[in-house]
């Protein structure tokens, strides 16, 4: 039986890729998007040309009913639970602390945090109504090991995703259902490479392989930690950084 992938904030970045990767690697997948249309219809669209099920879904991952909207139409549309949510969906704000606006920290944790809540809470009960050995992974960041300057509210939800991700493994183990957690390096997307003209360059400098990465370099991790090679991972998390986070800071020419 063909397995069904579902991805959050699908049509753009990190998303994009990943659709279609989890396309390409067997699944049928459902993916969902915001406020975008165009580009979500468009990668479906493309995807489906190449022989290829997918859809799209418009769907607001921190609003509770258009997340159960969005799980009752994939689950008319493809039949059954899926056997594999990525929690990809993801937005964050620059700001210190003194300055940052209360408005921009709920919207930043009512997106990523809250918004993997419920994602991973319904699909998971859709995997134990329907028998389904499903796994789920989540997307972190560097920001779940240090602190981000200027990046409060996403440090925030990201830590918090790591150790949400935690305690989802260990009460949905029961139910064979596996949570993990990928944190990327830095990844060189529009939306990163808007952020600094030579971001590629600067990141490169400061990992260990010396080279920024691309939302290719995910997708090996993610088909392993969904797969059957990864039957007795479940809990953790995987830095897909090139090294650069498990560097010390120290001097030059020291």
């Amino acid at each position: 039986m063909q397995k069904i992938a579902v991805v959050t904030g699908g049509s753009t970045g990190i998303g994009h890729h990943l659709v279609g990767a989890l396309a390409q690697a067997g699944y049928r997948v459902a993916f969902n998007y915001r406020s975008s249309p165009t580009p979500a219809q468009e990668l479906a669209n493309n995807l489906k040309k190449q022989g290829f099920e997918v859809e799209a879904y418009q769907c607001d991952v921190g609003a509770e009913v258009d997340v159960a909207e969005f799980y009752a139409s994939v689950a008319k549309d493809f039949g059954r639970a899926p056997d594999l949510l990525v929690n990809n969906a993801g937005i964050q704000t620059w700001s210190p602390l003194l300055d940052l606006k209360v408005s921009d920290w709920d919207n930043v944790i009512r997106t990523n945090l809250r918004g993997c809540f419920l994602n991973t809470q319904i699909a998971a009960r859709l995997m134990v109504a329907d028998g389904v050995k499903g796994t789920i992974i989540n997307l972190g960041s560097g920001c779940n090991k240090l602190a981000f300057p200027n990046l409060v509210d996403y440090t925030a939800s990201k830590g918090g995703i790591e150790q949400f991700t935690k305690v989802s493994a260990a009460e949905l183990g029961a139910y064979g259902i596996r949570v993990n957690c990928v944190a990327p390096g830095a990844i060189e997307t529009d939306r990163t490479s808007d952020e600094a003209e030579d971001y590629g360059d600067q990141w490169a400098e400061l990992t260990p392989l010396r080279r920024v990465g691309t939302p290719a370099d995910l997708v090996g991790p993610i088909l392993f930690l969904a797969s059957d090679e990864a039957a007795f991972v479940t809990g953790q998390t995987l830095w897909v950084d090139g090294g650069v986070f498990s560097q010390a800071v120290w001097p030059k020419g020291a």
